[in-house]
């Protein structure tokens, strides 16, 4: 990291709303955790809990009640039971846990109750927000509510800005597999069947209306699966690897929202890093520091929600030097699954680092016959090999991905070869190759699975470190904040920095 600000600080990764069968949901805790160490830091297993304002009243709803009903009374019983996994699976120093239920609201919005401390509560169902929020407040610092979903229309799910206390919420989920909602008209929409965007519901708005929180993504998976890739993730800068580092880090706002991609997003104004306050002063210094997934395509400062200065980082390929290198499998036209067992081995070259992109079953809907909850598996049989085995159906959609892979980084030259065993059968990939385009390879002809080697990104195009000097007058809000859009529409949102008083 070379913004001086936050040197005390490391990136980490993690989802801290995902379910499984604890209540309504498909796959165990057991398989939940063992996906989420496969490539997290840190987890919360989201119990789904109350939703005290139902619409028992609609009878083509009836369905729908029952449905969360039913879950709930499974999630009672389970509650002690899923509070000692929670609590048994936290990992001091390697991989952190935090417990948390869900509070449904049509009138104030969906939010979830964090428990910093491992107990501390039941699963409460008040009538109203701040019922809950009275229920909670003996708990002291130890409790969070997060509203998630935000931008459905308010009555509907959406967050009521009205009723928003940051004291208690200081951080907001914006990104899930519902969509984001920093903006109404920004990139990934919400498709799901509770509706589309609305202007009022989203992150924009709260923060025009002078509400100071920062913002996070997490996936909302139902089917054991946190941190599904291209789902949403959150990161967090965290003096280390435990609980009470990631609840400073919350509380801190200093986090921010991502889609797939290991995004290392970090930002200043006037020295201050993202989450905080700064000095009220006429001229603002803004250092950005991104370490992407893939090429970048830009990086973008908004102020007071206008852009204000955006960085483009144009494609560099070049055979020597760091790279990264995505291999997924998947695709074909089959009507049922593809196992993979996959061994990558780099021959003059190192292997620095690598990322699991693993997405597992779709986000909400139920298992196919057939389909594992733990379908992938990763490991290093030395310094310069990588095998993982996987699972993949056919992409349901062509506009929906259902592919699984890893993305290596290198350390290359023009002699560097990746060679791939691929169920058996042997691919040999010059990185050199990868330079200018990908290269894929079909395991039995048309139609057929096949296995992408993504274009080799140069660390001058996934890497980038500028400043931009901004004097902007006289304002009623004034917050910096910083997004960032891959080449491979993979997504990155800081959190603000604010200026003024504190």
């Amino acid at each position: 990291m070379d913004l001086p600000s936050f040197e005390p600080f490391a990136a980490r990764y993690g989802d801290l709303h995902n379910h499984n069968d604890l209540s309504y949901g498909s796959g165990t805790p057991e398989q939940a955790l063992a996906n989420a160490k496969m490539q997290l830091d840190f987890v919360s297993l989201t119990v789904h809990g109350a939703w005290p304002d139902v619409p028992t009243n609609d009878p083509d709803l009836s369905y729908l009640v029952k449905y969360h009903e039913d879950g709930f009374v499974k999630a009672r019983e389970r509650w002690a039971d899923y509070l000692a996994f929670t609590e048994r699976a936290n990992e001091e120093g390697t991989f952190v846990t935090v417990p948390s239920f869900e509070w449904h609201s049509m009138r104030y919005g969906d939010h979830v109750v964090y428990l910093r401390d491992g107990q501390g509560s039941d699963i409460l169902s008040p009538p109203d927000l701040q019922g809950l929020r009275d229920a909670l407040a003996g708990r002291g610092d130890g409790v969070m509510l997060i509203p998630h979903h935000i931008g459905y229309e308010r009555g509907y799910r959406g967050i009521d800005w009205n009723a928003f206390d940051a004291q208690r919420s200081p951080v907001v989920e914006t990104v899930s597999f519902h969509g984001s909602a920093e903006s109404c008209d920004g990139p990934v929409p919400y498709l799901h069947a509770m509706g589309p965007r609305d202007a009022t519901g989203t992150a924009r708005h709260g923060w025009k209306m002078g509400h100071r929180f920062g913002i996070i993504g997490s996936t909302d998976h139902h089917a054991a699966m946190p941190g599904a890739y291209g789902y949403g993730r959150l990161g967090a800068w965290m003096t280390g690897l435990n609980r009470d580092a990631l609840w400073e880090a919350l509380q801190a706002r200093r986090t921010w929202a991502l889609t797939g991609d290991r995004i290392e997003l970090a930002f200043d104004v006037n020295g201050v890093p993202m989450g905080g306050v700064a000095e009220p002063a006429d001229e603002r210094t803004v250092d950005v520091h991104v370490r992407g997934g893939d090429g970048i395509d830009y990086a973008e400062i908004l102020h007071n929600e206008r852009v204000v200065h955006r960085e483009n980082v144009f494609p560099q390929p070049q055979t020597t030097g760091r790279v990264k290198v995505h291999i997924e499998v998947g695709w074909g036209e089959r009507t049922h699954a593809t196992d993979w067992d996959v061994e990558l081995r780099i021959e003059n070259g190192a292997l620095v680092g690598v990322e699991p992109r693993f997405r597992g079953p779709l986000p909400s809907t139920p298992p196919r016959e057939g389909e594992s909850h733990t379908p992938n598996s990763l490991t290093r049989p030395d310094h310069e090999t990588v095998r993982f085995t996987s699972q993949t159906w056919p992409n349901p959609h062509s506009s929906i991905a259902a592919s699984e892979g890893v993305c290596l980084e290198m350390d290359v030259d023009d002699a560097t070869v990746l060679h791939a065993t691929i169920n058996g059968e042997a691919v040999t990939v010059p990185v050199r190759e990868l330079a200018e385009g990908s290269k894929t390879h079909h395991i039995a002809g048309f139609v057929s699975p096949a296995v992408r080697f993504r274009r080799a990104i140069a660390e001058s195009e996934f890497a980038t470190r500028f400043r931009f000097r901004h004097r902007p007058g006289a304002v009623e809000h004034d917050l910096y904040r910083v997004r960032v859009r891959q080449r491979n529409d993979q997504w990155a949102w800081s959190s603000p920095v604010w200026v003024g008083p504190s």
